[in-house]
């Protein structure tokens, strides 16, 4: 299908020439053509979706598993650009701060800003998903961390590249910076506008529009998948944060980048819109298998606490606290309990003789928890790449 993608400006970076990449305003022109591979697979991402919701809603806490899902991703974005953290390396820092490295602060920068950006979305007077939201977002992912000199919370004002060490040999050169006013109000418009197209469409189109302008120096491929996290909850698709699309992303990442490429090219956004409605369709079938097999986990070991001779309400009581402290010291257990010590570790030595909790650091001091079932099924998908 011949279509128009945009223009090309020739622009001197960094003593080089070279064209730099204006995208055309959503949405393309003509329209995704809704070939029947992309009909049926609207179809069925839209039933996962609806799966998804409807297993959120039999579990008796989705905030249990919202705490988990949300860390994958925030691994799993930051993994795609390189980020050397593990989901095992932020639940132990989560429990131990001392383990602190630069990759970690980068995940806990991604969960800043994606809670922030929830709760702005469910406040009656927050924000609404907005360029402004959006550079709020990029301050909180970049604070503190190797991009921090890089204008945290502010549009760029130089030329940016994709690959290569210097803009004459980059695989793709965005839009420069006198366009760039101009291609984000655009793409603001399309995120308020009304549109007949679906919305789960419309959103794989702004997450590509997002990461072919390129707004910010450094941080734009993950704040390009926080939109998409985000456009599901704003346009009420999906309630709860339960979706994790960096999954299939990152096991994908090569077709990732093509297929974004792709549509720079040749305008194949049909090819992107078949890739990403897999990618929704195969991740929120994970999110139902994962949150499955963690609630049959807590089921079964709640039963059997239940049953444990030396079984005692501050034990039970911890335990109710597991899914959100899969990894837990002692200091943690008082604080979560509001005990003393004596009464945390009486708790903890019931769930350890019960086989819930294991001792993950073989010291005798500064010992560290795990809920070692419940972490190998949260880890069972993520850390298999």
């Amino acid at each position: 299908m011949s279509r128009a993608t945009g223009r090309y400006i020739e622009t001197n970076t960094a003593g080089e020439r070279v064209r730099a990449f204006v995208p055309a305003s959503l949405p393309p022109v003509p329209p995704v053509e809704r070939t029947p591979a992309i009909q049926e697979l609207l179809a069925k991402a839209d039933t996962a979706i609806r799966e998804l919701k409807v297993a959120s809603a039999l579990v008796p806490n989705p905030d249990f598993f919202n705490y988990a899902f949300v860390r994958k991703e925030a691994v799993l974005s930051s993994q795609i650009e390189g980020i050397q953290a593990t989901l095992s390396d932020l639940l132990n820092y989560e429990a131990d701060p001392e383990r602190a490295s630069a990759d970690i602060q980068e995940v806990c920068n991604y969960l800043d800003a994606l809670q922030f950006a929830r709760k702005q979305l469910q406040d009656p007077k927050g924000l609404p998903v907005s360029l402004r939201l959006i550079k709020e977002m990029h301050r909180r992912l970049m604070r503190g961390v190797r991009g921090a000199s890089k204008r945290p919370g502010e549009f760029r004002e130089s030329q940016n590249w994709i690959g290569g060490t210097r803009p004459g040999v980059a695989r793709f050169v965005p839009p420069p910076p006198a366009e760039l006013a101009r291609c984000l109000a655009d793409l603001e418009r399309y995120l308020h506008a009304k549109d007949r197209e679906h919305p789960l469409i419309r959103i794989g189109l702004a997450h590509v529009q997002f990461e072919t302008i390129h707004p910010f120096l450094d941080g734009n491929g993950r704040v390009g998948r926080l939109l998409i996290a985000l456009l599901l909850e704003a346009w009420g698709l999906l309630d709860s944060r339960l979706l994790y699309p960096s999954l299939y992303f990152r096991r994908n990442q090569r077709e990732y980048y093509e297929r974004l490429d792709s549509v720079r090219t040749d305008g194949d956004w049909e090819g992107w819109t078949r890739f990403y409605l897999t990618g929704v369709r195969e991740s929120c079938g994970e999110a139902v298998k994962s949150a499955q097999a963690l609630f049959k986990t807590l089921e079964k070991d709640r039963r059997k606490l239940l049953g444990h001779e030396k079984a005692v309400v501050p034990a039970i009581r911890l335990f109710e606290k597991l899914p959100n402290h899969p990894v837990l010291t002692s200091n943690q257990a008082v604080a979560l309990l509001r005990t003393t010590k004596p009464t945390a570790a009486k708790a903890i030595g019931v769930l350890m003789d019960a086989g819930i909790l294991h001792e993950t650091t073989g010291g005798k001091r500064n010992r560290v928890f795990g809920y070692k079932k419940y972490l190998d099924v949260l880890k069972s998908d993520v850390e298999e790449i």
